[in-house]
Formats: structure tokens, C-alpha cells, sequence
């Protein structure tokens, strides 16, 4: 998966989960804030990466989501459970799942086989 898309998928979950609105994400493999804008809610994402210049957009139901990464050109499926996160990158065709506790992230990708953490 790509970094920025991981980035995308943390950020979103995050904010499902949280219900936190922030506007940055924190990527302690790149050591930088990422931000972010739009909004997120039970049945809507259209949130904006400005480091990338695109919008990942999309609808569901509050566990989930099909959304649209307009930089890839590609869809995202995202299920929400509890404090879980799973779901399936349609650019890398690989899965991946992840956790978020308080306002920490964690994702696998199964593409690279590795953990990536996150704060939101």
C-alpha cells in the first residue's frame, strides 16, 4: 500500500472511531503531521489530503464504508468494529486491518507485512 494511502485509510478510521476532528495525523515512520480537511461521519467521508492535492471520498453505513481515492483512482473498502478497522486497498489489491486506541492508530498492511502507527 502506499504511504499515502495508509496515511488516508489511519486518518478516516481514526475519525470513525474517535469521533476526534482533527485536521492533522501525526506518521511516526515518516516523522511529520499530515494534514487534513472535510469531514467524516457515520454515513459520509469527503476529506481532503493536501499533501497529496486530492479528495478520498465515499458513503456507508457506520461500519461500512466504500470510498474513492481520487489521487489512485482506485476504491477503498473500510469496516469499522468497535475500536477495529479492516478493509481492502483496490490500487495494491491487498488487505489490510488495524486498531485505534485513545488517539494512537495502528495499521497492518498486508502488502509489506508490517505495522505502521499513527496519532490523530
Amino acid at each position: 500500500m502506499k504511504n499515502h494511502t495508509r496515511r488516508a485509510i489511519a486518518y478516516i478510521a481514526g475519525r470513525l472511531i474517535t469521533n476526534n476532528s482533527a485536521t492533522s495525523l501525526y506518521d511516526f515512520e515518516a516523522s511529520e503531521h499530515f494534514t487534513f480537511s472535510g469531514s467524516v461521519s457515520e454515513e459520509n467521508v469527503s476529506v481532503y489530503d493536501h499533501e497529496l492535492s486530492c479528495h478520498i471520498t465515499g458513503s456507508g453505513t457506520k461500519s461500512s464504508f466504500t470510498l474513492y481515492h481520487h489521487g489512485n483512482q482506485k476504491h477503498i473498502d473500510l469496516k469499522i468494529n468497535e475500536n477495529k478497522f479492516q478493509g481492502y486497498d483496490h490500487d495494491t489489491g491487498k488487505h489490510f486491518s488495524g486498531s485505534v486506541s485513545g488517539d494512537t492508530i495502528s495499521l497492518y498492511d498486508h502488502e509489506h507485512s508490517e505495522h505502521y502507527n499513527f496519532t490523530i
